[in-house]
């Protein structure tokens, strides 16, 4: 086995909180961010000025919700609960373990409480009814 994979299966050994998908998500997260919503890239750790490419908690956290309903829609939070994700301190804390097995990096302003009480699972994933009022 590579180190990658080994690094991961440590650290789903010594953290039982969440599933092994809860951690490819939050990375196709981070990639849908850049990607999609063109949100910036992560830079070097090296680089002079790494906020001008690097993802806020805040922002990850949102692009998180915005890939959630985007690839799960309804679902999404039950999915997302059934990987052990239940608030948006659970991202933080998904991220902080991948960091500490070198699968993300993060800024030197950039803290674990940064993911806490970004929004409300229950309204961000609630399904939403529009009534129109053409009678076409």
């Amino acid at each position: 086995m590579n180190e990658q994979v080994m690094a991961i299966v440590e650290l789903l050994q010594r953290d039982h909180r969440y599933h092994l998908e809860a951690y490819q998500f939050v990375r196709e997260g981070l990639a849908y961010a850049q990607k999609v919503m063109k949100m910036p890239a992560s830079a070097d750790a090296d680089s002079e000025n790494p906020k001008d490419h690097h993802l806020t908690g805040q922002q990850l956290c949102q692009a998180i919700k915005e890939y959630a309903l985007e690839q799960y829609g309804f679902m999404a939070k039950t999915v997302l609960n059934s990987w052990g994700i239940h608030t948006t301190g659970d991202f933080g804390e998904i991220v902080y373990n991948l960091i500490r097995i070198r699968e993300m990096r993060k800024s030197k302003t950039d803290k674990r409480e940064d993911f806490d009480d970004q929004f409300d699972f229950d309204e961000a994933f609630q399904p939403r009814f529009e009534l129109s009022t053409d009678a076409s």
